[in-house]
């Protein structure tokens, strides 16, 4: 397997060729097996301009460039890329409201659009490049970022199946191996309040951890748009884009690209271990109108030491709405709670230190790296989280109890393996029902 891969056109020949090679046996390190020789990188002075590009213009993704460019004094958005033109349109006219001019020094020729527009931005010269798009798409953009040397700030979750995840696995060991910063969008690990809770579990102030809670429940991103609000002669992938987080190929579902951040906290708490197994209910509510995703899931995580983690996710109007977390020890709770970060019982203690805004936090922190020449790298903890979540997804759609191995080696293709065009067949999976839909 040659991790060196060029020239790949679309996000979707890397996952196909990969496929085709790696089969479905992939250990956590079998797929890792070769590397490439290491490319600079690019660090220390602050007299060298960085160039940064993006690909994916929504809200997440204009702020992750916003962040970015505020946290170094000598860089420069100089391309960007997304699927529509009045994406790209809405993000500018963002940026420049917040940032001086200088900041944005974008030429025409390298404003993208299309299916394309990821390869165009990496072609174009940048250092960094913020991927924001659907997380289908997320492990070929992952791969062929890496591949063209770049540093990287992904968004999560950073696949929404098994053979996505072995890809963007591959992905973070050839960016070990470069020396490329790899940053994760699992925000809350640069939260101070928080960084200082899961510092003070660790040590032992709650005793031995017994088991740990966490909520997600809100409503829907962008609820489905019935099928008579369609646009005439937009083609089915287009429609499926434009309302990614109702497909499960595109967001993985709301457990997947949502409360993902709960299952990062869990996986925090248990060091970043993987749960062996793993159990959960879930289903939909609310009519789906097409889309294909449960509205609600809770998982029961199974840790080899006996410690049980537990997920409940919803995303439905008009409800209680909390995320929250209450990690139960053995001499203690540690809890989030709303504003409230703190350890009830033995060892009592809550957060009044610095409060600051972690999506700024981890791009200075980033950026500071790559500046010392010892750039961050968020891949394997932010490879676990999320197949994490996957997993849970995984024994909610089938009502099965499913292993952490089994969701490594998952054969299911949620993500089609070719869409470099508008008119691709791309199928919609119906809605999952537990005890009937198959485990891969």
């Amino acid at each position: 397997m040659n991790l060196q891969s060029p020239n790949i056109s679309n996000p979707c020949d890397s996952r196909r060729e990969f496929l085709k090679k790696s089969g479905t046996t992939a250990a956590s390190t079998a797929v890792l097996a070769q590397v490439g020789m290491p490319v600079p990188v690019f660090g220390a002075p602050t007299d060298k301009k960085l160039k940064l590009g993006v690909v994916g213009c929504g809200g997440r993704g204009t702020g992750a460039v916003h962040q970015a460019l505020s946290a170094d004094s000598n860089i420069e958005l100089t391309a960007i890329g997304d699927a529509f033109p009045e994406q790209i349109e809405k993000s500018l006219a963002v940026l420049k409201t917040k940032l001086e001019p200088q900041k944005l020094a974008l030429k025409k020729s390298h404003i993208f659009t299309g299916l394309d527009a990821y390869r165009k931005v990496l072609d174009s010269g940048v250092d960094v490049v913020v991927l924001a798009t659907p997380p289908g798409f997320r492990p070929g953009h992952l791969l062929a970022a890496v591949e063209a040397g770049k540093h990287v700030f992904a968004e999560k979750p950073m696949a929404t199946d098994g053979p996505g995840v072995r890809l963007a696995m591959k992905a973070v060991e050839l960016s070990k191996q470069k020396g490329l910063g790899l940053l994760a969008g699992f925000c809350w690990r640069y939260n101070y309040p928080r960084r200082e809770l899961f510092k003070r579990i660790a040590a032992g102030e709650i005793g031995a951890v017994r088991s740990a809670y966490g909520t997600y429940l809100t409503g829907p991103v962008k609820p489905m748009p019935e099928a008579s609000t369609r646009p005439a002669g937009i083609s089915e992938l287009e429609w499926m884009v434009r309302n990614w987080t109702n497909f499960n190929w595109l967001s993985g579902d709301g457990l997947v690209e949502q409360a993902v951040h709960t299952v990062d906290w869990l996986m925090w708490t248990m060091n970043d271990e993987p749960p062996t197994h793993c159990t959960a209910v879930g289903g939909r509510q609310i009519p789906a109108h097409g889309g294909n995703i449960f509205d609600h899931v809770e998982v029961n995580y199974e840790w080899a030491n006996g410690v049980r983690g537990f997920v409940g996710q919803r995303q439905i109007s008009g409800c209680h709405n909390e995320n929250n977390l209450y990690v139960q020890g053995a001499e203690g709770e540690g809890r989030i709670a709303g504003g409230r970060v703190y350890i009830a019982g033995k060892n009592r203690w809550r957060y009044r230190g610095k409060s600051n805004n972690m999506y700024q936090t981890e791009h200075d922190e980033f950026f500071a790296s790559i500046r010392e020449g010892n750039p961050l790298n968020d891949g394997d903890r932010m490879m676990k989280s999320t197949l994490a979540g996957i997993m849970g997804r995984m024994a909610a759609y089938t009502g099965q109890r499913v292993s952490w191995e089994q969701a490594l080696n998952s054969k299911q293709e949620l993500a089609p393996q070719d869409v470099s065009s508008w008119n691709a067949e791309v199928p919609v999976e119906p809605m999952a029902k537990p005890g009937r839909t198959k485990l891969f």
